[in-house]
């Protein structure tokens, strides 16, 4: 037996904004950061979970202070009690009533739950000995309702449907974890898209990302009209027309400002439009969905938890769910999404448009094809090709696909040297920023 420690965190920060990597139409300067955890025990066996949220810069204090507060749940806590059940973890965590009033479940408080629920997954999977996808397909359809706090949901998606679900996916799991292993997991890059990158540069990265194989790219829009106009010819050119084109507005628009926007750059063939209106605006969503058909509206990233994705699903607001490894309460709401999009029969493509983002939802898409939703059919992850080079196990993306991690754990470990040099604003890197414009 064994107890939990210490949980210790740390503000991680990139300046990212010096090269407007991550720039879009709402956030033009984001300096991508983490607030990171490491849950440490005194098993003897060497294994630590490490988890984080995902933040663009100012504030992430505030969110390394909210995981801090949740630390009298896990210091001195039997760790194979925590570990073993999972679904009730998760509950304690998030039921907690005075932390809860802090959303309820939304918000950075429920992010950083998110955070610690995800860094306990790591610790699991790597006591496990495998990484996070694999361990979650080998559980069995009962351990993985188990998991799920179906409160809120049962008008949409009720335990028994959750279990006929994932039944059904029991049926040709080995098959489609061996075609994981052979074909990998379809991506697509936004690499060459953010909205701050000249129109040089834009076409050279587009260039790249078709010798590279991806057969679709996404472009940040919504800051000017006629430069959206110009950008997504220039990309249309580059690509030419067998390379889907996606779009994201990150939040700019209201209803018949998205709408009218859209019509614009329709001729361009979109693959789908992006955040087109507020994330939380699920009627406006559903009403751009419905003037845009056949267009797809896609959005996820800022949705704040299970229940407005069950909402967004209902309403037929989005036809690509684009749900965040960080941005909800870790794994078991995750999965809860995975099960409502299952459901309703909504592809998922998730966001992982931040530092480490990608090295954590992959497992999460690989889960869903293997044990949920059995089809990669319409799916893919997103890639940015930033940061990867600051974490223990990076991606592997290669020939338009994610290639499946074996490195026990969540994919969410950070190198000691990052932490100690990204630290803010202590680290070496802030106290010399130019080193990075030198990276």
């Amino acid at each position: 037996m064994s107890a939990i420690t210490a949980l210790e965190t740390f503000d991680i920060r990139f300046p990212t904004s010096q090269h407007l990597d991550g720039s879009d139409a709402m956030n033009p300067d984001p300096d991508y950061s983490a607030a990171y955890l490491i849950i440490r025990t005194d098993a003897g066996d060497g294994h630590e979970g490490h988890g984080f949220v995902f933040t663009i810069g100012r504030g992430n204090e505030i969110a390394v202070a909210a995981i801090h507060a949740v630390r009298h749940h896990l210091v001195g806590w039997n760790v194979e009690e925590l570990l073993g059940d999972m679904g009730a973890t998760w509950k304690r965590l998030v039921h907690d009533s005075q932390l809860r009033w802090l959303g309820p479940e939304k918000g950075v408080m429920h992010m950083a739950i998110g955070a610690v629920v995800n860094a306990l997954w790591d610790l699991k999977a790597k006591r496990a000995g495998l990484p996070l996808w694999e361990l979650l397909s080998r559980m069995s359809p009962e351990e993985l309702v188990s998991l799920v706090d179906f409160r809120y949901l049962t008008d949409a998606l009720t335990p028994d449907q959750a279990l006929e679900i994932l039944r059904r996916a029991e049926t040709g799991r080995a098959e489609r974890r061996a075609q994981l292993l052979a074909e990998g997991y379809p991506a697509y890059t936004t690499t060459p898209g953010w909205l701050g990158y000249s129109d040089e540069k834009l076409v050279r990265l587009a260039r790249e990302a078709v010798a590279e194989g991806y057969t679709q790219i996404k472009l940040k829009v919504g800051a000017s009209l006629e430069d959206d106009v110009r950008r997504l010819r220039l990309a249309r050119e580059t690509v030419g027309p067998d390379v889907r084109i996606a779009v994201d507005a990150n939040q700019r628009w209201d209803v018949e400002e998205a709408v009218e926007w859209m019509s614009w750059l329709a001729p361009f063939d979109i693959a789908w439009i992006e955040e087109p209106t507020s994330p939380d605006d699920i009627l406006g969503h559903a009403e751009i969905a419905r003037k845009l058909a056949p267009l797809p509206v896609a959005t996820g990233e800022h949705v704040h938890n299970r229940v407005m994705f069950k909402q967004f699903v209902q309403a037929g607001a989005l036809e690509v769910l684009q749900l965040d490894a960080t941005r909800v309460a870790g794994v078991n709401e995750n999965l809860a999404i995975l099960l409502l999009a299952a459901k309703f029969g909504v592809r998922v493509c998730p966001h992982a448009g931040g530092v480490g983002l990608c090295e954590a939802v992959q497992h999460l898409s690989m889960f869903d094809f293997v044990a949920v939703s059995g089809t990669k059919e319409g799916r893919m992850i997103e890639y940015v090709d930033h940061l990867h080079e600051h974490f223990a196990a990076p991606v592997d993306v290669h020939s338009g696909a994610y290639w499946p991690p074996f490195a026990p754990g969540a994919g969410t470990e950070m190198v000691a040297g990052t932490l100690a040099g990204y630290v803010f604003p202590a680290g070496q890197i802030w106290s010399a920023p130019s080193a990075f414009s030198q990276q």
